[in-house]
């Protein structure tokens, strides 16, 4: 699967990384819920920096396109909440 960090650029990730990214995913849903934006920031940088470590980064030229759609690392508590869909970040 083909993954965007907005602003930075896209990573191939191999299926079976999804369950840590959903794990990742999921506290942030929790998180913005409660409106803990500490907890929310912390998950939204480890969330990212997972599909930084497990993916395999594209050239910036590579014009592929992405699957998966993430905010990027400074996106606000509020921007990331109109990225939802009722599965969070990533579906499933």
């Amino acid at each position: 699967m083909i993954v965007r960090i907005m602003g930075e650029g896209q990573w191939k990730l191999a299926d079976r990384h999804f369950v840590e990214l959903n794990r990742l995913d999921d506290e942030l849903l929790q998180e913005m819920e409660s409106g803990d934006s500490e907890g929310f920031r912390r998950t939204l940088g480890a969330l990212l920096e997972a599909v930084r470590r497990l993916g395999e980064p594209l050239a910036d030229e590579a014009l592929e396109p992405s699957e998966l759609i993430l905010p990027a690392p400074d996106a606000s508590l509020e921007e990331v909440r109109e990225m939802l869909s009722d599965d969070g970040l990533i579906p499933g």
